[in-house]
């Protein structure tokens, strides 16, 4: 339980750039707190102890705005950003390394008991007021980006946006209409030698520019001195 526990403390620090100290993520990050209690409930509930699970999930919930469901099965590695307003149901299953937002739902549909609710594959991130409802499963790597409403399941290694959600990436390919869109623009790659001779070229042109405008300047100016020279040797030829 306290390898657990630690293990989550540690997570917030590798994702969350704003924890400062353990004291700070010990009494101030309600996700940790919710996730510790669901631990506790969890335990609870498995021993069929269920008014005493709910009981401290109510508890929780009060808190820290956070609703996890003590049937619910989490894995190592959870993380909770910003939770308030998650909801997570009683037979949703979750993998390891798993990162929530806020305002998500892992929730479920209709009144019939049993597997009703998502499961969650590990390295699974799911953004900002996300909705994943159902018993579809999420595969592992997935991204669900904010707002989603998503009520299929999503292969691994998946981007999923919108609503409905619709797959926008597959393995680092571009999704387009369910289909995996052939990337043919291959004068589009990068070449470092070509990027750096095409800067070099536009400091010449821009060099360039500028000496023709001091020439020009130059020129200008001695156009508007030779007539003055001219005048002074004919006035002083007029004068001899």
């Amino acid at each position: 339980m306290f390898t657990t526990i630690k293990r989550e403390i540690e997570v917030i620090f590798e994702r969350d750039p704003a924890a400062r100290s353990y004291l700070e993520v010990i009494i101030c990050y309600p996700g940790l707190h919710a996730i510790i209690n669901h631990r506790i409930a969890h335990f609870l509930y498995k021993r069929k102890l269920f008014f005493l699970a709910r009981l401290m999930s109510h508890i929780s919930r009060f808190f820290t705005g956070i609703e996890i469901h003590p049937g619910a099965t989490i894995g190592k590695g959870f993380f909770i950003d910003h939770g308030s307003g998650i909801v997570i149901g009683e037979t949703t299953e979750i993998g390891d390394n798993v990162t929530l937002y806020q305002g998500v739902t892992l929730g479920g549909t209709g009144k019939a008991k049993g597997k009703r609710h998502p499961t969650i594959g590990s390295n699974v991130t799911v953004s900002v007021g996300a909705k994943v409802l159902g018993a579809i499963t999420i595969g592992d790597n997935a991204k669900i980006g904010g707002g989603a409403v998503v009520l299929k399941s999503v292969p691994a290694n998946c981007t999923v946006v919108g609503n409905p959600g619709r797959i926008v990436v597959r393995d680092g390919a571009k999704v387009v209409n369910g289909k995996i869109e052939v990337d043919l623009e291959h004068h589009l790659l990068p070449d470092p030698i070509a990027d750096t001779l095409t800067a070099m070229q536009a400091r010449i042109d821009e060099l360039e520019k500028k000496l023709e405008l001091l020439t020009r300047e130059e020129a200008r100016n001695a156009s508007i001195q030779h007539p003055k020279q001219q005048k002074r040797r004919t006035v002083n030829t007029e004068s001899a």
